[in-house]
Order: structure tokens, then C-alpha cells, then sequence
């Protein structure tokens, strides 16, 4: 598909997520359904000299791809340097109705959860892949890191599991969410989301981060309080000192993506996410750390 008009700013490109999720075809819960997968999204850019990138070799894994080192992967007779480079991420927010179903749950996900985590996903995918295109076809290099060959899990490291492209630290960099008790990226529009993110040779303005710190929207952290999450975990795989990954991932594999199977989809899905709702962060930062974000003009 070509493009007729070239994404010479920001809101141009961030409108091309946008209208790919308004088209109905694009945007289904499960095939053949009217249903929506996914809200209006968020958006947000970091430049691909951000040196949060480079810290994220510390905190995430020491293989995580600076946004040069995907892009080069994609494009390996480059001359861009990182400053020539911008991250654009999203936020796919999971729909009142599917928080409704899942916040009902203590033990399993809901079909509805299980469906966005298998087809939402997918759309996901899809978008990641129409972004890129587009943007090349318009003459702008652009690649989707999990999408390149390369990418891997990596198991193992100083935090167990990781990849060499984490998304949420993509989006936390792009100015969209911090870090909640259980690890999940919470935003303006809560935690119960999926995230997406392309890189692309553009010179667009980063959109500014509202906060200072990874942990500054999660209410355990910013007040000693709350640890709902922990009582939303039947894997007890939450507690104060943080996300047990190999508990999380045990329960998944043994217990939810074989229910998910047997009695949801047909099809397996590493659905689980209970700790994703039914808790403060559900849908938006904390109620009672909104005043403080505004306050402090962030």
C-alpha cells in the first residue's frame, strides 16, 4: 500500500494508529464479531537518544536493543545515528466491558480477557506491521522491534526473564505510564492495556514524560499503601517485595493458557492479567495520587 501523504509531523503519524484502530474491520474482539478489542489508544514518542534507553540495559537485561541498534538490525546499511531516530509507542486500552468480566474473576480469566490477550494481540501485531509499512512506503524508514527476526526472550539474566525490546519500557520512555507493584505499565488510562511500538528515522518532538520517577503513578510506592494487586494474584506471585516472574509464568503455563484451551477459545493464550483489575489503577493513575500529579504540574 502506498501512502499519497508523507507523516511530516507527530500528529500525522500518531492519526495513522488512530484510524487503523476506528475501522471496525481492524478492531474486532473475535472474528466475525462487532464487538470492539480495544479503546481509543494513547501515543506518545521518545527520541532514540533518550538515555533512558541505555540505562535500560541495567534494569531490563544487558541485551535490550537501544532504538539505534533495532533500527540498524532493520536497516543494516544505515548512516542514522540515534539522535536521527524517534520511538513512537501505544497504549491499547482494554474496554469497560471486558474490565467489567475480568474484575469479576479470582482464580481465572474471563473469556472476554482471553480474547483480547489471543485476537486483541493480533491486532496489535497488525498495527505494529501497518505502521512501519506505511511509514516506509511514505519514505520514512521505520521497523517494529518485535517483529524483526532477532528479537528473543532472554532467560536467565539479573531479572530472570526479559527480551531484547520491551515494549513497556518503550512506552514508559515515550512519556506513557510508570511502573505498578506487580510490573504492569500503568497510565493515564489504567493498567489493564497492551502496548505496542515501531522505530523510525523522523525528527519528532518527544512527547514530555509527566513524572519523575518509573514508580511514581503506583500507589504502593507512592504511599506505602494499597498492594491490591497482591489479593488480585492467585499464583501468589505478588507480594511487597515485588513480582515473582518464575511464580507468574508457572501459573500461566500450568493453569490459565490450559483453562483458556479447554474451556474458553479452543486455542491456547497466556491470559491471566486478574491482577490488571479490580484494583485503583484498573482505569486510570490512582484517585488519590491524581491531585498530587497535578500539583506538582506533571
Amino acid at each position: 500500500m502506498t501512502c499519497s501523504t508523507p507523516f511530516s509531523d507527530h500528529h500525522s503519524a500518531e492519526a495513522l494508529v488512530r484510524s487503523y484502530l476506528d475501522e471496525p474491520a481492524h478492531n474486532r474482539i473475535e472474528p466475525g464479531s462487532d464487538e470492539r478489542a480495544w479503546d481509543a489508544p494513547l501515543v506518545g514518542f521518545a527520541r532514540g537518544d533518550d538515555p533512558l534507553f541505555e540505562s535500560y540495559r541495567e534494569h531490563v537485561d544487558p541485551h535490550h536493543w537501544t532504538p539505534l541498534e533495532a533500527f540498524c538490525l532493520a536497516f543494516p546499511e544505515t548512516a542514522a545515528t540515534a539522535a536521527d531516530l524517534v520511538v513512537l509507542a501505544w497504549i491499547l486500552p482494554q474496554t469497560a466491558r471486558v474490565r467489567q468480566d475480568q474484575r469479576r474473576e479470582r482464580e481465572l480469566p474471563s473469556r472476554r480477557w482471553a480474547l483480547t490477550r489471543k485476537f486483541g494481540e493480533e491486532i496489535n501485531a497488525a498495527l505494529r506491521a501497518h505502521v512501519a509499512a506505511r511509514l516506509c512506503a511514505s519514505g520514512i524508514p521505520a521497523c517494529a522491534p518485535v517483529q524483526l527476526k532477532e528479537w528473543a526472550r532472554v532467560e536467565g539474566g539479573p531479572f530472570v526473564f526479559a527480551s531484547t525490546w520491551s515494549e513497556r519500557h518503550a512506552a514508559h520512555a515515550a512519556g506513557l505510564g510508570t511502573f505498578g507493584l506487580c510490573d504492569g505499565l500503568i497510565t493515564r488510562l489504567g493498567k489493564s492495556i497492551r502496548v505496542g511500538s515501531i522505530v523510525a528515522q523522523a525528527d519528532w518532538p518527544a512527547t514530555p514524560r509527566p513524572y519523575k520517577g518509573h514508580r511514581d503513578w503506583c500507589l504502593f510506592f507512592a504511599t506505602g499503601r494499597c498492594g491490591a494487586c497482591i489479593k488480585r494474584c492467585p499464583a501468589g506471585a505478588l507480594s511487597p517485595a515485588g513480582h515473582d516472574k518464575v511464580k507468574c509464568k508457572a501459573y500461566i503455563r500450568s493453569v490459565t493458557s490450559l483453562y483458556v484451551e479447554a474451556n474458553l477459545l479452543g486455542c491456547k493464550a497466556n491470559a491471566c492479567g486478574l491482577c490488571q483489575t479490580g484494583v485503583p489503577c484498573e482505569k486510570g493513575i490512582p484517585a488519590a495520587l491524581r491531585k498530587r500529579v497535578a500539583a506538582a504540574g506533571l
